[in-house]
């Protein structure tokens, strides 16, 4: 999800717009225009979204999951009409709507219904030599949280922050990109219809539109947390405007995802997951398989299978037909995967199949490509693509393969595929990733809820998902209380002239090395020994 949003994604004109233009990138069909929000309105969002969580807080979590349940009717009732949206806005194809953006989306409902409340209730911890004191962690609800997200996956980028807001007590404001602000301004509609007619304000989940002053402005607003979704160079202008205000920020910021298929590994099982991770949503995916690692013994035999497989591809708009791959959203992102591809071809990488724009008479489309011998010093290697490109690279053995993994500035997710699993895990274990999958595509890991999903080194900190994330999105308070009421104060002062014996004797007591030093501890503490 590296890809150049709300802060700084469309050049600007000198002369400010207030509309933002929506085209059909599998068309190029105009859809409209979405007003957009000035600061002064953005601030106006934030204030209405403080009112609307202060009642929130206080519900139950029976009350919660009951909105849940109607926000997950609602998107399984509507699946049909949101992946028209979704497909009309972003080129994407019928089925990768369906797939990536409504099943994910339904499976976080199913959990944060099942989890959220037993993962949010105060938990018991030890209090330590306390044995008079209970020691407990609250989880209470931060306020506002600002998300800021991306055009890759315009229904499910809305919701997946939406629902750990909402279930934590929070209310909710959202900057989609611009590029699909037509689909998301409908999908906030109805879904704070849903809380409206479920008897709660719809200001709990709100959307402010626009360019990047837009989302610089939603960044210095008065909101009590940023979770961030986007590339390196905006992440760091969103840390620089929380640090204003000195509040929490989740940064997702891509990936260049490794996938290693070791010389045992099942072929066709590797060849397959590796056309998943490389082309699902025509490679724009934070998560994709952007360096295909194979071992030299059955490269050949590899780059062959994929290519055959690859040259099936059926490209083009999927509300004319079944299709594989679709449209690429923006323009923008069209021409950084040309360049990147004709940069690579330029320093020695060989085409083996597509490389180049297609159907440019009906819309935004790149060729479902595959680069093969491509190095770690070549560019496209360092590089986030985030289009329809696999990049072959040979490696020698596992630990070759760890090195080249491990050798780019990004630590997102990880794939390894061996019959070997002992193996494999090793392989794994040793990458600098946020994720590891074992003989599947890294992507898989979102649909297992319980696990967190984020990233280490450039590809950024803090967690989405499990109960890291949910988390994330509240202020964990530690509370000490009493067990046994001695009402009775702790004298600190004034200071005796035997409490540092005292205090000195207790030390050694617990942690001193052996028998003689606690025994001298003891003494201490009795006031025997000086």
């Amino acid at each position: 999800m590296s890809i150049p949003i709300s802060l700084e994604s469309r050049s600007e004109p000198i002369e400010q717009p207030t509309h933002i233009p929506c085209v059909d990138p599998a068309t190029r069909e105009p859809l409209g225009e979405v007003r957009i929000d000035s600061p002064e309105d953005v601030d106006a969002v934030v204030a209405r979204a403080k009112v609307a969580q202060k009642a929130w807080r206080e519900t139950s979590f029976e009350e919660r999951r009951k909105v849940m349940r109607k926000l997950l009717a609602y998107t399984v009732d509507d699946k049909d009409e949101i992946c028209l949206t979704v497909q009309r806005d972003s080129g994407k194809t019928r089925e990768n709507a369906l797939m990536g953006e409504i099943w994910p989306t339904c499976e976080k409902f199913r959990w944060m219904i099942k989890n959220g409340e037993k993962l949010l209730r105060p938990e018991r911890v030890s209090s330590g030599l306390l044995m008079h004191k209970k020691a407990r962690l609250e989880y209470h609800p931060l306020g506002v949280v600002a998300a800021i997200i991306p055009w890759n996956y315009p229904f499910q980028n809305i919701v997946n922050p939406l629902i750990p807001a909402l279930m934590s007590g929070n209310a909710i404001v959202l900057k989609p990109s611009e590029w699909v602000a037509w689909s998301s301004t409908k999908f906030i509609e109805s879904l704070r219809a849903v809380i409206e007619e479920a008897g709660h304000n719809p200001d709990l989940v709100q959307a402010v539109q626009g360019y990047g002053p837009t989302g610089a402005a939603l960044a210095r607003s008065a909101v009590d947390t940023i979770l961030f979704i986007g590339s390196v160079r905006n992440g760091r202008r969103v840390v620089e405007a929380s640090a204003e205000r000195v509040i929490p920020v989740v940064m997702e910021l891509g990936g260049k995802d490794a996938f290693i298929v070791c010389d045992d590994a099942d072929l066709e099982q590797a060849v397959h997951a590796s056309l998943a991770g490389c082309y699902i949503n025509c490679g724009q995916n934070c998560v994709a398989s952007e360096r295909i690692l194979v071992y030299d013994a059955i490269y050949d035999t590899f780059e062959q299978r994929a290519a055959e497989l690859v040259g099936k591809f059926r490209q083009g708009n999927s509300r004319e037909g079944v299709v594989d791959v679709g449209a690429i959203v923006t323009p923008l992102q069209l021409e950084v995967i040309e360049k990147a591809v004709d940069g690579a071809v330029a320093q020695g990488a060989r085409v083996v199949a597509g490389g180049k724009r297609t159907l440019a008479d009906k819309g935004d489309y790149f060729e479902p490509t595959i680069l093969a011998d491509v190095t770690p010093d070549m560019d496209i290697a360092q590089e986030e693509v985030f289009g329809p490109v696999m990049l072959l690279m040979r490696v020698r053995d596992d630990a070759h393969a760890v090195e080249v993994a491990n050798g780019v500035s990004y630590g997102l997710s990880s794939s390894v595929f061996s019959k070997d699993r002992a193996r494999a895990r090793k392989i794994a274990s040793d990458l600098e990733a946020g994720m590891s999958a074992i003989n599947e595509f890294a992507g898989i890991t979102y649909m297992a809820q319980d696990l967190t999903f984020g990233g280490v080194k450039a590809s950024g900190y803090g967690r989405m998902n499990g109960r890291e994330g949910l988390r994330s999105m509240c202020n964990i308070k530690a509370v000490i209380d009493d067990r046994i009421p001695m009402n009775q104060a702790n004298r600190v002062f004034p200071v005796a002239d035997k409490d540092y014996g005292v205090f000195s004797g207790v030390i050694e007591l617990i942690y001193g090395r052996g028998f003689a030093q606690r025994w001298r501890g003891f003494l201490r503490l009795l006031g025997r020994k000086r």
